[in-house]
């Protein structure tokens, strides 16, 4: 096998996401998990999941998990990567620590971990990394040897997750009616978090105003502008907003929310915006719920026409960018130079997540960083 699609040291991939419910029954389940350790009563959580119940209780982020496995498989294999992949959640099944120990029964060493999450801050990663903890010390209690386990670095420059957004921007461009398609503004999306988690998220030298998490969501924002203005001749203003705000109304949060954006929008006579979800990876629940009936209801009642962009998905580029990535930390941990792929201002992320990068809201360990306990 030529170097070039050499994974070793690693056996395995592991695609790691936060999970969602399957039907009904498990949408309160699977909210005891998400909010564990806070104390909110059933009631309100039932009171919660009225998003998931317009869904018949389900959560599209699962499906989605497994279209984005077949992808990756079907890449691996047309490029002649030789790596098993397997798929664990953080909330809900199959959970995280069941995979590790199937993975660990299937003799899997040297494990690399895909999140699916692509930004910096403590929710996007490094609760990831808690929880990859938390299993593999679960593992070690029942006497097993759990693999060491490395997390892929953030994405949300790579070129195989920036351009299906840019084609979902520009179809969405073209689904507008035609008087008003020039005049649009875009709107990108992301979720909401604590301003005091967004300006301590990232490396402490990027902790600051927005921190790491703004920084690089503004990055993407004009990449994919950038490239639609040149594509179409056209210079859409933009703005990067937040959706799915959650917790305490004391406690700020960053903002503008996107209703009050396309509100603010329309009284400004803007003639249509267009929503383009750059924080998610695939339209899981947020983006249905946040957006596609939320935002476009409140769109409706201004009478301002809206459409809303694709998220990547399990669209072949990013399978292919996953691919460049794994290829691209192996080399690293073989010694070898790497060229590592990024598009914008802020270059490449680092491999290992270094102390007091999006710090805990208290001290718990977690994996695949500097502070690892499991080195």
């Amino acid at each position: 096998m030529p170097d070039a699609l050499e994974a070793s040291p690693y056996d395995a991939l592991l695609l790691l996401s936060f999970g969602g419910p399957e039907g009904p029954d498990d949408v309160v389940p699977f909210l005891e998990n998400v909010t564990r350790g806070r104390g909110i009563p059933k009631e309100r959580l039932k009171e919660v999941g009225q998003h998931y119940f317009l869904f018949g209780g389900v959560s599209p982020i699962n499906d989605q998990n497994r279209a984005l496995l077949d992808a990756l498989r079907e890449d691996f294999a047309g490029h002649g990567l030789d790596l098993p992949v397997y798929w664990g959640n953080r909330n809900w099944a199959p959970y995280l620590a069941d995979t590790l120990r199937e993975m660990t029964a299937d003799g899997r060493r040297r494990v690399l971990v895909l999140a699916t999450s692509a930004y910096a801050s403590y929710s996007g990663c490094r609760q990831y990394r808690e929880n990859l903890a938390d299993a593999l010390a679960a593992l070690e209690a029942e006497g097993l040897q759990p693999p060491k386990v490395d997390k892929l670095r953030h994405y949300f420059n790579h070129p195989g997750f920036v351009e299906p957004m840019v084609d979902g921007v520009l179809r969405s461009l073209a689904d507008l009616p035609e008087d008003v398609r020039d005049g649009a503004h875009i709107a990108f999306t992301t979720h909401s978090i604590p301003t005091s988690a967004a300006d301590t998220s990232g490396p402490a030298e990027a902790h600051g105003d927005g921190g790491a998490y703004v920084a690089q969501h503004l990055d993407v924002a004009r990449l994919v502008a950038d490239a639609v203005r040149e594509r179409t001749g056209v210079d859409h203003p933009w703005r990067l907003v937040y959706q799915s705000r959650s917790g305490a109304p004391h406690i700020p949060w960053l903002e503008p929310d996107i209703c009050d954006h396309l509100a603010e929008r329309h009284a400004a006579g803007v003639p249509a915006v267009v929503m383009a979800p750059i924080g998610f990876v695939s339209d899981h629940m947020e983006v249905l719920y946040d957006l596609d009936t939320e935002a476009t209801a409140k769109a409706e009642e201004l009478g301002l026409p809206v459409r809303r962009s694709a998220t990547v998905g399990a669209d072949p580029r990013f399978a292919a960018a996953v691919r460049d990535l794994v290829l691209e930390r192996a080399g690293a941990e073989r010694g070898r130079e790497v060229t590592r792929c990024a598009l914008g201002e802020l270059g490449a992320s680092h491999d290992l997540c270094p102390v007091g990068c999006c710090p805990a809201r208290a001290p718990r360990p977690a994996a695949a960083g500097a502070d690892s306990p499991y080195a």
